[in-house]
């Protein structure tokens, strides 16, 4: 799920313009840039960005490419960097050659992995950069019911992610990584408050406002604390997608739903790394909690099997563990009122920005409720749980 990835200061930049290609200006753009006849375009959901799922009928003779592709339209924000565009490409590419199943950049035909584009848009020229990403197959969290053993897998994928970024991928463009004022890294969570006023008043805007106030209370003076790292910074219900385990790679599964799903599947696409940027370790774990609590029928349970598959290759410090409960609650709150915000300037898309934030409000005020001694112990003693079965 691509998000408004712009910064704070965008107050100060002019806004940020999602692009509104008409599916023959799709067909152009591939064709023209890239060589490769296109026999179907589909339009794919998207927040800020637009993308489109390109089948094309036959390609350049030189190359032996997939034909599924999914077209990426950048919007003018974004365009406008294209140090973070390339840092965000690399990275996927390193992660690609490690073994992990991320899309890859095709190049264009004169060799560029990405094209800034001045695109005709009604009575405007607007630029946007484009990329042409291989699209892989399976489908979304949101749409299976996971077991256990699911969520340790993802939480250990996630680390392992987070460790090869962190020890081997290195590139001149990774000084756009340090991104700083993005609202969607957890160390400016406090910078959301303005957004408070825009939730309507009720019980859920009351445990925001004090989640921003415990945030500034305990975690902001201490964030030099927590180990930093490169990580994905978004791995939600709808960014990481599965097969089942005897799947054969030239079948097809439907990302949109599955009728009968198997007991066992693994992780055939970790998508969107417009969030990447220089976070904490265990940021990443408190994003993929709370998203993955969203999904599961027993919300409390899912952080414990996600944090023992995470400390099986990244064990968290002690500071680290004892913030886990607040970033998770930050997270949850940070998607609310961003959510909130986006939906005032783009009421049409309203559907889709507040697909995971209707989910969430419940497993907040569940969370809020139990409180950090409670949830703690329920998560902790879930994690020592595999401990003491490896032992």
């Amino acid at each position: 799920m691509t998000k408004f990835t712009v910064e704070m200061s965008s107050s100060e930049k002019p806004a940020v313009i999602k692009p509104l290609l008409t599916e023959a200006q799709a067909v152009e753009l591939v064709e023209r840039l890239y060589g490769l006849k296109v026999s179907s375009v589909q339009p794919m959901p998207s927040y800020d960005d637009q993308n489109f799922h390109i089948l094309v009928s036959e390609n350049q003779v030189t190359r032996d490419h997939s034909q599924s592709y999914t077209l990426k339209v950048m919007n003018t924000g974004e365009s406008e960097d294209a140090d973070l565009i390339e840092a965000q490409t690399r990275a996927m590419i390193f992660l690609s050659e490690k073994g992990f199943p991320t899309p890859t950049p095709i190049p264009t035909i004169d060799g560029k992995l990405m094209s800034l584009e001045t695109i005709e848009q009604g009575n405007e020229h607007r630029q946007h950069m484009i990329r042409l990403l291989t699209y892989l197959p399976g489908v979304p969290v949101a749409n299976l019911t996971l077991d256990h053993g699911m969520f340790y897998k993802m939480g250990r994928t996630f680390a392992q992610m987070d460790k090869a970024l962190h020890e081997e991928f290195f590139h001149p463009t990774t000084l756009s990584l340090h991104r700083e004022g993005f609202r969607w890294d957890l160390s400016y969570f406090h910078l959301l408050e303005e957004y408070l006023p825009e939730i309507e008043e009720s019980e859920t805007r009351s445990i925001v406002k004090q989640v921003l106030q415990q945030f500034k209370e305990k975690l902001l003076p201490n964030l030099s604390k927590f180990r930093r790292s490169i990580i994905h910074g978004d791995c939600n219900e709808y960014n990481i997608l599965l097969v089942p385990v005897d799947y054969s790679a030239d079948g097809m599964t439907d990302r949109s739903s599955t009728t009968h799903p198997q007991p066992e599947f693994r992780i055939s696409a970790i998508l969107d790394f417009g969030d990447l940027s220089y976070g904490c370790f265990v940021y990443e774990l408190a994003v993929s909690i709370m998203y993955l609590m969203t999904q599961s029928t027993e919300p409390l349970s899912v952080g414990g099997h996600v944090m023992a598959g995470f400390e099986s290759i990244i064990p968290l410090t002690e500071d680290e563990r004892d913030a886990l409960f607040l970033l998770v609650l930050c997270r949850f709150s940070q998607s609310l009122l961003i959510a909130s915000h986006s939906v005032l300037l783009h009421p049409e898309n309203e559907e889709y920005i507040m697909v995971s934030v209707r989910k969430g409000w419940r497993c907040l005020h569940q969370l809020w409720q139990l409180g950090k001694e409670a949830v703690e112990r329920i998560w902790f003693d879930t994690a020592k749980s595999y401990q003491s079965e490896s032992g």
